[in-house]
């Protein structure tokens, strides 16, 4: 689904819960890496990010096209690769004076027992990339809802714990990361077959999990309305979004398992976490294998 302008969708969503909160879950990154940081000399995101785009970060959310146009004030790159081997992480790391290429990733972007790593933050072609939903994300709705003092909006975890946050606030945004959530809910693409392997690309093999994720709000008592049950038993359609819409989902029930108290949020003790890079709701630090 199309949203149009996100922060006008944000202000309806907004609108439309009335006087009750409102607890969003984004599957962007929100946070910096740490070392990206240091070099940058950046050491809160909250206050850094409404700057973005402005005076010395004016082409912050330009992505480059060359390996010389790349510098901690315009990160972002390639603004496309035509010919394979052409652009290459290595250039981000040597441009943005990283000693290695794990200074690309934040502590809760590396791999875990449910997931391989993150792709890293600032490449922008691949399947897997998330730069451009970062640009977008923070450019056209984080910081414009920020510098809206009617929307009441705090960002997790930056802002502070999330229970005070959602006690305290309007409206609370947490990054999400559904393939982390797969495990959480029973889901396991590896599981399909053993002449080849699942994919959630695949209407076939989403529609494999219906059992598993209605199983689970029948445990959790959550209410799933007769349109989702049946997109769910559909494996959410023969079109291209439908991967889209299967993702959508399994955050949302990774979200309501962290406000069931099923699952903790994963409150991250390191400050450098909390100022500078963020944290993936409901992640814990003990799941990270690097």
């Amino acid at each position: 689904m199309l949203v149009g302008c996100p922060i006008d969708w944000l202000r309806g969503q907004a609108a439309a819960a009335g006087g009750d909160g409102v607890f969003l879950g984004f599957d962007f990154p929100i946070g910096l890496p740490r070392c990206y940081a240091v070099a940058a000399g950046l050491t809160n995101f909250i206050e850094t990010l409404p700057g973005l785009g402005r005076g010395r970060w004016c082409r912050f959310y330009d992505v480059a096209a060359a390996p010389d146009e790349i510098g901690p004030a315009r990160p972002f790159y390639p603004l496309a690769a035509r010919v394979k081997g052409r652009a290459a992480q290595a250039h981000l790391v040597a441009a943005l004076s990283l000693s290695d290429p794990a200074g690309l990733r934040r502590i809760c972007d590396g791999r875990t027992v449910n997931r391989g790593p993150a792709c890293p933050m600032f490449w922008t072609v691949g399947a897997n990339q998330v730069g451009k939903a970062a640009i977008t994300g923070w450019r056209d709705l984080l910081v414009p809802a920020l510098q809206d003092p009617t929307l009441e909006v705090a960002i997790w975890p930056f802002h502070g714990p999330l229970e005070t946050l959602i006690e305290s606030h309007r409206i609370v945004v947490a990054e999400t990361y559904p393939g982390e959530c797969y495990s959480q809910l029973g889901l396991d693409f590896r599981a399909i077959g053993t002449k080849r392997r699942g994919s959630k690309r695949r209407q076939s093999d989403r529609a494999l999990h219906a059992k598993q994720m209605l199983g689970w709000s029948r445990r959790t008592n959550v209410h799933v309305s007769r349109a989702l049950k049946a997109a769910i038993s559909d494996g959410f359609g023969s079109s291209r979004s439908g991967e889209d819409a299967f993702d959508a989902t399994v955050g949302l029930f990774g979200m309501l398992n962290v406000l069931g108290a099923r699952r903790a949020a994963g409150e991250p003790e390191d400050e450098v976490v909390r100022r500078i890079e963020g944290w993936i709701l409901g992640l814990d630090r003990k799941d990270l294998l690097d």
